[in-house]
């Protein structure tokens, strides 16, 4: 069962992640927190990694260039959540966080009914459907 709970809890940790990568490149208004966040960080998320990898070397220089150098530019950073978007980075990490959902889901599967196992549905679930 500790194998099975820590499992999950990896699974659910790594789809959290993702949908908090995801509210980067949304709105302000709609998530309730500035976006570009971790472009202006210079992080790699998993939509920009996808971005990055479905892009042609030209593409993938000018982005690049972007983040290490012009991070702090708002207009800068919104070209590479276009970027993002256009390249398809938000749907492939969306689809990975279900698929990090699903599987853990299933960890739970032989796990008895109970309101604890309730409660870590429940949990999962919200880590990917929250707004914020």
């Amino acid at each position: 069962m500790i194998k099975i709970f820590k499992e999950f809890g990896t699974l659910t940790g790594v789809a959290f992640q993702i949908k908090d990568d995801l509210f980067d490149f949304g709105t302000d208004e709609l998530i309730g927190k500035p976006t570009g966040i971790d472009i202006k960080e210079k992080k790699m998320t998993l939509p920009l990694i996808y971005a990055l990898n479905n892009s042609t070397s030209q593409e993938k220089r000018k982005i690049i260039n972007i983040i290490k150098n012009h991070n702090n530019e708002s207009e800068e950073v919104r070209k590479v959540i276009n970027f993002v978007i256009e390249k398809g980075g938000l749907e492939y990490a969306n689809k990975i966080m279900n698929v990090y959902k699903d599987k853990a889901l299933a960890m739970l599967a032989d796990v008895p009914a109970s309101p604890s196992k309730e409660s870590l549905e429940a949990l999962i679930k919200y880590s990917i459907e929250r707004k914020k």
